[in-house]
């Protein structure tokens, strides 16, 4: 029971201990009064909350005996209301805790009840729970009463609340579910709940463990009462319904599995991941010593048989269809992943027991089955021997009972196994011969035994696929002689099935894969594949392969007519035989080869000889020319088998003529060289026009045969599709880019030869040609695994490496769209790629398609569809017609406009459109729009206009991040605005002679003004929300600066250069208002530049070339914005004032870079004041005018310049105004005029001129002269020398003193505070010996910047090196950092024996880099700098 205030009743008993004695007598008498107090004021449900502490307070004041225990006080009152009531205590406190447990875990708004508590929750109900456990120990609680009132309550329990429950031993699980009276509820409340509690553990990383020890604890009581063992079964009996709850439960959750498989494509990913989770409780090392051994064994074993029975709905006849499809690569991962923590709880031969056990007494699904087969036979390495004893088995019962289902079980499982390949089973076709291919086979024992088999062969063959029947016809079954009818029988029955597959079995290859589901290849091809693979079997063993000689006897047909033609394909023969030669020979002596067809070839060999020995004779000098001519003579011959379909079956054959022709063109590269060929990306130069220059192996003859090879490609496209639409034209030009991928040496010249037509001379193609080079990068990117990466060099000096593509990227790069006639071309060329592959590849699935078709494609096809035709900036009307698409592009009257939009209404087009993959962001959008030339646009201004405002207003501002968009969010379309125009920038120009990078595209960042204005605007409205207390822009600028290592490699700091330069570029384009922001303060909307003084102080600062100054845009910017912003400030003088006043602290260099650039800043900042208000100028803007006014009339007249406190504002003016004056004669003069009160004034003034000094040495450019910066450090210097005026400790930041000067050292880039060593060692003319002596500390400082001078010597980092062109007569401004060191170590040699004894005493732990400094230092002191 809460007192007032929040504070428990103990706390209340104890406080009052402690204020004063106690006026009772004993505890007895203080509780019997405590509990008179209660009777007047009770609140059950919050006493029960009340707890213990587990140390009870030591006895103060001599009262130990008046502690009263909370525990006992509680006990007290539930036994006082209790016989008010006339109700056991026991009955009472249960009840209670059940109110109390209803309202802790009240339901929150969401419609389904979440299975875990909050935090305030979890610590109310542990409080609660430890005062129920209190009551049980005094025999206060009713357990029975408390189970029967928790499923009265409203809602159902929450699952967490039961688990603490079980946990702390109030109420055991099974006992709680025992006693609810609904078994069908309990069961959904579980099944329910463990979702919830799955789903929750993957949308909250926090969760997880405590969802992990809910769900194994939860589980381990459903294991030890749902499988009990034996000895388990006397403890349990009292437990009736819980076993049966436990098996639903578990039940139903693997059924919320099991429904996932087979359409885990349909769920989405949270769902999948919560049934992942779930899959947690077959870990085995979850249980430990918690459950059985046997009681977790059972359970998996009946899992595993619920998976293998589970729906069993599809028949034997689609297992052999579809089992291709259930190998363990193509399997459901949830499935595989299932079977394997399953897996582990037994061998693998009691897993094959168990497959055997289910598959002789249940109806199975065969989906799971061959599945688990496939799972079983990859993980485990000793299945494969087990499986050969299941197959053998099963067939022993096959023929013993003449069993088909036996039969088929087995063919099934050797047909899953062989799936996997013969790494782990071996080859379907090695099973068939070793089980039927012999007279000990099963079948062999009697007739009745053959003719089942052949029945059982007979049946299968309406259902079965080519490559099992090509096994069984080519393998086939042992037959005795007197009973081969019914061979041939089967076999008829097979050729019949083989015919209506249209497969011919004559043509069936020599070494053709018959364990492959695969679709074979064209008998020409497979001709010269078996040719290929017996000279490899010749060459090895110097024997006639033992296949070839079978083929020349039992597969006449095939060997005559296409064996033999394959192998005495006409060639000029080697003077020194070869293998070819030698294996004709072999085949000759052997009578393998008529003697006709061996003159003929002998014949056709000479005539061959002489033809060339002919031509070489009247053309020496062309040694080439006839295998060229040979190579057109056979592409001519392509392109006549390419228009006619009843030729298609010649094509495969013909290509592989043409791949010979091309090998002699070309002549054969060694191994090494196709290996490096194949492993070595191939560089292109994208900018060189030339293509000679494109790639320098690049010869003259492989540039007319790439040009041949493209020709004849177009050639075959515009003839085929002049009787055919693509899907109709076969295998040709598929088949033929695929020829030319494998010739690896030619591939070079090829993509420089496509980069010369699509990157340069694009926009001057015709329509046949764009038509063709499409449908080329088509069947390129088809073929895109026999193409090495594409390293493309696109002519731009940097420090990035080249890009790294494939092929697809590559030519995607090459599709540049800048002026009118690119984008003109990017949309013929694209639109015609498009609507080849969807037309050629029609019969494709959704799923296949998307795997077919470059993302970079579809991509440009977004941008440039809407950008070009306003008629698809809307929702497209779909239309199926796909022969529309083709007869668009064929048609040469209708532009490319209309078959961009013929192809954008696609309904299969829009289908692609909604996959993640090929939709374009607006990020990727704008990096398209931000690489236009608006000066030489396609779209004049106003039509771009119109487009930029439906693409970012219309479409991507409320589309929803999952497809690009922006979800409506205007500050995330910011964000994303301001982030690609940066990395645009920063990326490299592809033409290599466009934009600057620092040039931003006007009309995108005026659509992005327009976005901040309107975002300020909204933020106004929002003033002292959380959403206004942060600015959005800083926060983008900020986290690209966070993202990147701020290291000190060379690249990472010109990038960082680079980003800031553009940052800065970007807050200038910006409206100046948007520097500030305007919040409330009260009822005051007051001016806040905190984060534009962070950002300026932690990075703009880096890129101030002057050091202390920031550029004269942004400063200009800023104070402009400064104004504008004023406006929205009740007291427009008094915001201005209160953010320059800021600035004094916060960030001073905005007042340095007003006083550097006042003179072009006063009149801006007057003339707007003016316009906006009238009224004289606030009072801070005042004193910078005072200040620029008071240090020229000091300079001039001698009149007496103001101090004022901060001392480096006003000395900023003064340096400024020096830097100004010419001839520079007075200086000396007017600092002596200086008061004596003027010590940081001089030391600021110092600081400043140390800055040029630096500025001068690494920005020569900023017009700083290094010799009049010099001269003037050294006249302040002498002025405060000659005051006696400390000034050393400006120069090291670590000392006391020196904390005065950070805000002066805060303020000026890294680079040059890093530099200062070198500035401080270019003084050294004016060090006198009583600075030695009067500076304690200078000696420390002047070590230890020396120590720094050397390491940014030995490190390499920023000294500024002589510049060869300089015509400075100043050595020191030009000197070698070398001679800067020298010097500084000379200085330091003469000074150190001048130091008093105490200047050492300061010297700690400084590293050493001389042993002559070492050697000049005290013997005291020179061990501090060994």
């Amino acid at each position: 029971m809460a007192g007032a205030g929040g504070r428990s009743w103990r706390d209340l008993l104890a406080g009052r201990t402690r204020k004063r004695k106690s006026a009772f007598g004993s505890g007895a008498e203080l509780q019997e009064a405590a509990l008179r107090l209660v009777d007047h004021h009770q609140n059950l449900n919050d006493l029960l909350l009340e707890v213990e502490d587990s140390v009870k307070p030591a006895g103060q004041g001599g009262t130990e005996h008046q502690e009263v225990s909370s525990e006992s006080f509680i006990v007290s009152v539930l036994q006082e209301q209790a016989s008010r009531l006339g109700v056991p205590a026991a009955n009472l406190a249960a009840k209670n805790a059940i109110t109390n447990i209803e309202q802790i875990c009240q339901p929150s708004a969401s419609p389904s009840q979440v299975p875990l508590l909050s935090l305030d929750q979890r610590k109310r109900l542990s409080r609660l729970f430890q005062t129920v456990k209190d009551l049980l120990v005094n025999n206060v609680f009713c357990r029975s009463l408390f189970c029967q009132e928790m499923w009265k309550m409203k809602d159902p329990p929450v699952l967490e609340a039961v688990w603490h429950l079980h946990r702390s031993d109030i109420v055991g699980l099974a006992e709680l579910l025992e006693s609810n009276p609904s078994t069908p509820a309990v069961v959904e409340w579980l099944c329910s709940s463990l979702r919830g509690l799955c789903e929750r553990a993957e949308d909250s990383s926090g969760d997880v463990e405590l969802s992990g020890h809910i769900l194994s604890d939860f589980v381990t009581v459903f294991l030890q009462n749902g499988f009990q063992q034996t000895s388990e079964l006397g403890r349990k009996l009292e437990f009736k319904k819980v076993p049966h709850i436990c098996h639903a439960v578990l039940r139903r959750m693997l059924t919320w599995v099991l429904d996932a498989v087979g359409k885990e494509k349909q769920e989405d990913v949270p769902t999948l991941q919560a049934m992942r989770f779930w899959l947690n409780v077959f870990n085995v090392s979850v249980y430990k010593s918690a459950v059985h051994p046997d009681s977790l064994q059972q359970f998996f074993r009946h899992t595993l048989t619920e998976v293998l029975t589970y729906n069993p709905l599809l028949k034997v006849s689609d297992a052999i269809h579809m089992q291709r499809e259930w190998s363990f690569t193509r399997t459901c991962p949830l499935l595989t992943t299932l079977y394997r923590k399953l897996f582990v709880a037994f061998s693998a031969k009691q897993l094959i027991s168990q497959l055997q056990q289910v598959l002789e007494t249940h109806e199975v699904n065969w989906q799971h089955v061959l599945s688990c087969v496939s799972t079983l036979a990859v993980c485990q390495a000793e299945a494969e021997q087990l499986f050969k004893d299941l197959l053998s088995h099963l067939l022993i019962k096959a023929f013993e009972n003449y069993d088909m289902e036996n039969m088929i079980t087995a063919f099934l499982i050797a047909r899953q196994a062989a799936l996997e390949g013969p790494a782990v089973f071996m080859a379907y076709s090695e099973w068939f011969k070793a089980s039927f291919g012999n007279a000990g086979g099963h079948h062999g024992n009697s007739k009745k035994a053959l003719v089942f088999l052949f029945e059982f062969l007979s049946e299968l063959v309406p259902f079965e696929t080519a490559p099992y029947l090509k096994v069984h016809i080519m393998y086939p079954p042992f037959v005795p002689t007197k009973h081969r009818s019914l061979l041939l029988e089967y076999i008829t029955l097979a050729k019949t099935r083989l015919a209506d597959l249209k497969v011919a079995i004559e043509d069936m290859g020599l070494y053709e894969d018959l364990s492959s589901t695969d679709e074979s290849v064209q008998p020409q091809g497979q001709a010269l594949r078996d040719v290929e693979k017996a000279l490899q079997i010749f060459e090895n063993t110097r024997k006639i392969p033992t296949s070839v000689i079978e083929a020349s006897i039992f597969r006449r047909p095939y060997y005559t007519s296409r064996f033999l033609p394959a192998l005495l394909r006409p060639r000029v023969l080697p003077k020194i035989p070869d293998v070819h030669m030698a294996f004709i020979d072999s085949l000759k002596r052997a009578d393998k080869i008529p003697s006709n067809l061996y003159s003929t070839y002998m014949q056709a060999c000479h005539a061959m000889k002489e033809k060339m020995l002919k031509d070489e004779t009247k053309l020496e000098p062309s040694h080439s020319k006839e295998p060229v001519e040979q190579l057109k003579a056979e592409l001519a011959e392509l392109r006549m088998l390419s228009v006619d379909q009843a030729k298609y079956e010649e094509v495969p054959a013909q290509i592989a003529v043409i791949s010979d022709r091309l090998t002699s063109v070309l002549g054969h590269g060694s191994d090494k060289s196709e290996t490096a060929a194949l492993n070595s990306p191939i560089q292109v130069d994208v900018s060189a026009p030339r293509l000679e220059s494109c790639h320098q192996s690049v010869s003259a003859i492989w540039l007319g045969v790439v040009d041949l090879l493209l020709t004849s490609f177009c050639q075959n496209l515009i003839a085929a599709s002049y009787f055919h639409p693509p899907d109709r034209q076969g295998p040709c030009l598929s088949l033929f880019v695929k020829m030319i991928c494998g010739h690896r040496n030619l591939l070079p010249a090829l993509l420089g030869r496509l980069c010369q037509l699509i990157y340069h001379q694009g926009p001057s193609l015709d329509d046949a040609h764009i038509l063709g080079l499409a449908a080329f990068v088509i069947h390129l990117s088809e073929s895109r695994t026999l193409i090495p990466e594409v390293e493309a060099n696109f002519g731009i000096s940097q420090l990035v490496p080249e890009k790294v593509l494939s092929v697809s990227e590559y030519w995607n790069c090459l599709l540049v769209h800048r002026t009118e006639e690119s984008f003109a071309f990017c949309m013929r060329f694209c639109t015609a790629a498009a609507s080849y592959l969807m037309c050629k590849f029609s019969s494709y699935s959704h799923e296949d398609l998307c795997a077919l078709i470059p993302p970079s494609l579809v991509k440009k096809l977004q941008y440039l569809v809407p950008r070009l035709c306003l008629e698809a900036r809307g929702i497209p009307c779909e239309e199926a017609k796909t022969d529309l698409i083709w007869s668009s592009l064929s048609c040469p009257s209708l532009n490319y406009k209309r078959a961009s939009l013929c192809l954008w209404k696609q309904a299969r087009f829009q289908e692609l459109l909604k996959e993640k993959a090929f939709q374009l962001s607006f990020r990727e959008w704008l990096l398209l729009e931000l690489e236009v030339y608006p000066e030489k646009d396609i779209l004049s201004a106003s039509e771009r206009q119109d487009f930029h405002y439906w693409a970012i207003y219309q479409w991507y501002l409320p589309a929803p991040s999952a497809s690009g968009g922006c979800d409506g969010d205007l500050e995330k379309a910011c964000a994303i605005v301001v982030n690609t125009i940066l990395d645009s920038s920063q990326r490299s120009d592809l033409s290599g002679c466009g934009r600057s990078k620092m040039s931003v595209s006007p009309d995108i960042l005026c659509k992005l003004q327009e976005m901040v204005l309107e975002l300020g605007c909204r933020q106004k409205l929002l003033s002292g929300c959380l959403d206004a207390q942060r600015h959005f822009l800083f926060e983008v600028l900020q986290e690209r600066l966070k993202d990147r290592k701020d290291g000190f490699a060379l690249s990472e700091q010109l990038w960082r250069q680079q980003e800031l330069l553009l940052h800065r570029r970007v807050l200038v384009g910006l409206p100046a208002s948007a520097l500030l922001r305007t919040c409330q303060k009260g009822k005051k909307t007051v001016l806040d530049g905190e984060d534009f003084f962070r950002f300026v102080s932690s990075e703009l600062r880096n890129v101030c070339s002057r050091g202390y100054a920031l550029s004269y845009d942004i400063t200009t910017h800023f104070f402009r914005g400064l104004l504008n912003a004023s406006l929205d400030c009740e007291e427009p003088t008094e915001g201005v004032n209160d953010v320059l006043t800021a600035c004094q602290t916060k960030c001073p260099i905005v007042l340095f870079s007003a006083a550097l650039w006042w003179s072009r800043l006063e009149p801006v900042l007057c003339s707007q004041w003016k316009r906006l208000f009238g009224a004289p100028l606030p009072e801070e803007l005042e004193r910078l005018r005072e200040w620029q006014s008071s240090a020229g009339s000091f300079l001039a007249s001698g009149t007496v310049f103001p101090l004022s406190d901060p001392p480096w504002i006003p000395a900023a003016f003064l340096h400024c105004a020096v830097q100004q004056q010419s001839p520079r004669r007075q200086e000396r003069s007017a600092l002596k005029r200086l008061g004596t009160d003027a010590e940081q004034l001089l030391v600021s003034l110092l600081f400043f001129s140390l800055m040029d000094l630096i500025s001068a040495k690494i920005a020569p450019k900023e017009g700083v002269d290094f010799q009049t910066s010099l001269e003037w450090s050294l006249e302040i210097l002498q002025c405060l020398e000659e005051r006696g005026m400390s000034w050393p400790l400006l120069f090291h930041s670590a000392e006391e003193g020196a904390r005065k000067y950070c805000v002066l050292r805060s303020t000026v880039s890294d680079r040059h505070i890093r530099l200062l060593p070198v500035a401080f060692y270019s003084l050294t003319p004016c060090f006198h010996h009583e600075l030695l002596t009067r500076e304690r500390t200078f000696l420390y400082v002047a070590l230890d910047l020396y120590i720094q001078l050397v390491q940014l010597f030995v490190e390499g980092k920023d000294l500024p090196r002589s510049d060869q062109e300089g015509h400075s007569p100043d050595p020191m401004e030009h000197e070698d950092p070398l001679e800067v060191i020298s010097t500084a170590r000379r200085f330091l040699l003469g000074a150190i024996p001048r130091c008093p004894a105490q200047s050492f005493g300061n010297i700690q732990l400084v590293p050493a880099f001389s042993t002559t400094l070492n050697a000049a230092l005290p013997p005291s002191h020179s061990c501090l700098l060994a």
